[in-house]
């Protein structure tokens, strides 16, 4: 399979850190192999939750003029299909992705999707991790995941991001990163991202997964795979300047 990387890397924007002792980053990795009731006896199908896996919703207007939040929530495993969120599929993978995916996609259960009101859903499906420590500064960690397209259709779009947040500045978003995955294939392919961990950095909140904005029932789903989350290699390049950052338009 021929594999297309996508590499984003960024410089954290400046901003006092705490000086409290603080945890380190940690590796994660996921392939969905074990994640999924397949007799269906876990009504509330508590799988994903159980991996940390967490949902936030921003509601915005036809405007991008942003409504009302709610969150965060632990993410539902929807089990071969679901309202809301995310789940856990079965038979949407090449060899390389075994058995069981990750699909991703709106809040459909929200009741603005169908009120004629053209509000804009935007669904966040993450891990989180808490706290960036001394440790991790000076490294670059990279988020990789296989992905390919599912029934995104319409004005539907879809990210990748990374996401840093300062809780000594009421959780404001300081790193926004993301990976527009909304036109990708319909093949699996190889995709990743990745941030620089700076002394400003230290305390905060660090993010990484998959949302989509979606307006009126519109399809917004994507399969994810093979997830790592890690320290990157010392090849990768670090040359974006500070302030390149990409503007946040979402929040926790």
């Amino acid at each position: 399979m021929k594999l297309r990387v996508f590499t984003i890397l960024a410089v954290a924007l400046l901003c006092l850190a705490p000086t409290a002792s603080l945890a380190d980053l940690a590796p994660y990795s996921q392939d969905f192999e074990g994640l999924l009731d397949t007799t269906l006896d876990q009504p509330d199908q508590v799988e994903l939750a159980n991996d940390g896996w967490l949902v936030y919703v921003n509601v915005f207007g036809p405007d991008w003029g942003w409504w009302y939040g709610y969150g965060t929530f632990p993410a539902p495993n929807g089990g071969f299909g679901g309202p809301a969120f995310s789940a856990v599929v079965v038979g949407e993978g090449s060899p390389d992705q075994g058995d069981q995916q990750l699909s991703v996609y709106s809040d459909y259960n929200n009741g603005n999707q169908g009120d004629g009101s053209n509000a804009i859903i935007e669904t966040n499906v993450f891990q989180e991790q808490q706290f960036i420590g001394a440790a991790d500064v000076g490294n670059t960690w990279l988020f990789e995941f296989d992905a390919k397209r599912g029934n995104i259709e319409g004005a539907s779009m879809a990210r990748a991001f990374f996401k840093t947040l300062d809780p000594n500045a009421g959780y404001a978003t300081t790193n926004y990163i993301p990976i527009d995955m909304t036109n990708i294939p319909d093949e699996w392919d190889h995709y990743s991202i990745a941030i620089f961990i700076d002394a400003s950095l230290a305390g905060q909140i660090l993010q990484f997964g998959f949302n989509n904005y979606a307006s009126n029932y519109e399809g917004s789903g994507i399969f994810y795979d093979n997830i790592n989350f890690g320290i990157a290699p010392l090849s990768v390049s670090m040359d974006i300047k500070p302030g390149s950052c990409p503007t946040p338009i979402n929040a926790r």
